[in-house]
């Protein structure tokens, strides 16, 4: 029974993963060239938020219940937006230095390599 549910949970993070757009906008942002992406990638918050107002206005109104789990989804897609600005900004700056620091040693070794043939 547990296998089961093990199976059926991968099974399903697996699709939410491939075709969700804010995962498929997250994962593009945490490459390389999309790290610089994820502060402007925080503006697409306002939009999931205004929706979650609606849904939750529908709701008050006497809307169906079912519309909870979409105020749910908006707010949750909406973290994860506003998140991964910060964190997105704090892994650009950690490969820049890694790159920075990659440079410097191979102008140290290019810089020993000309000294050894002179």
């Amino acid at each position: 029974m547990i296998r089961q549910l093990w199976t059926l949970s991968v099974h399903t993070r697996a699709f939410l993963r491939r075709y969700m757009p804010t995962n498929i906008l997250l994962d593009a942002i945490r490459t390389r060239r999309g790290l610089k992406w994820g502060i402007p990638a925080m503006l697409l918050a306002a939009p999931y938020l205004l929706a979650a107002s609606t849904f939750t206005t529908l709701i008050a109104d006497g809307g169906p219940g079912w519309l909870n789990l979409l105020v749910l989804l908006c707010l949750w897609n909406t973290m994860k937006l506003i998140i991964m600005g910060p964190v997105s900004l704090t892994l650009l700056a950690g490969v820049r230095v890694r790159e920075a620091v990659a440079a410097r040693a191979e102008q140290q070794a290019m810089a020993e390599l000309i000294e050894l043939k002179a």
